[in-house]
């Protein structure tokens, strides 16, 4: 099971802080197999109550089986608020989610905040290609759902004396079924690092003119001890994998020290 990434950590620290202005309890949904330790350490990121539906089944992620547990636990419990991550996984299972509950949702939120007046849920996103900050409301359905950028929020501090309620869910196997028969997996242990918990990123363009200006990035980012990102064109031309792509199609970073090598840049 391992532990919980970044991103699920960041939105435990911000349901608790919604949860405070709402007066009410944080909720957690593991969903896999043998996670018991996920659980635990969803409590001491801010769960009051966490969900564990665990089965050899749901050991991989596969859409059709993970959206319909997660929209049963919704219809059951009938949260104000739905928040997932907008990695690869949740951009593939909110979207389902919100359809199967018949409600909105906002993806790639990079704030959100309750209104005092109504307790709704203000939903903030980057909108015309990042000209513009839109605040987005769902008025009428429920759960009110979001998606949040990894590396957005700030990590909270874990409490590992946290007292919490761990729930473990029923699941009938039986009535789950996917489209999708899971062969195998392969970790890549390739040590690159991650751009998105760097402190100090050198970024190639397009602009560095191709394989060996990204070399030369490489032996830059060696000397400062950094990571390598990457533009969106670059990835494109093959010069680097996804994994170092920086920004609004990428991974949203954090660093100390950003240097940007033949990017032109985008109003973001």
């Amino acid at each position: 099971a391992g532990s919980l990434n970044g991103c699920s950590r960041e939105l435990l620290g911000l349901a608790e802080r919604l949860a405070q202005m709402l007066q009410s309890r944080v909720g957690a949904v593991v969903i896999g197999h043998e996670t018991n330790s996920l659980a635990e350490e969803a409590v001491a990121y801010g769960a009051d109550d966490v969900f564990v539906a665990d089965a050899e089944y749901l050991k991989c992620y596969r859409d059709e089986p993970y959206s319909d547990v997660l929209k049963g636990l919704v219809q059951k419990h009938r949260p104000w608020v739905l928040l997932g991550g907008a990695t690869a996984e949740g951009r593939a299972l909110m979207p389902r989610v919100a359809i199967l509950l018949d409600t909105g949702l906002t993806a790639d939120c990079t704030d959100l905040d309750i209104d005092p007046e109504n307790g709704l849920l203000r939903q903030t996103r980057p909108a015309f290609g990042g000209n513009i900050l839109a605040t987005i409301i769902c008025r009428d359905k429920r759960p009110q759902m979001a998606t949040v950028r990894p590396g957005v929020f700030p990590l909270p501090e874990p409490d590992w004396g946290r007292e919490g309620q761990v729930n473990n869910v029923a699941v009938d196997t039986q009535n789950l079924s996917s489209g999708i028969s899971w062969l195998s997996s392969e970790v890549n242990d390739v040590e690159e690092g991650d751009v998105r918990e760097a402190e100090i990123i050198v970024a190639a363009g397009k602009g560095v003119g191709g394989p060996d200006g990204v070399d030369m990035v490489w032996q830059l980012a060696d000397k400062l001890g950094a990571v390598v990102g990457a533009s969106r064109a670059v990835v494109d031309a093959g010069w680097l994998p996804y994994r170092h792509q920086v920004g609004q199609t990428g991974s949203t970073v954090q660093p100390h020290l950003y240097i940007a090598c033949g990017i032109s840049g985008a109003i973001q």
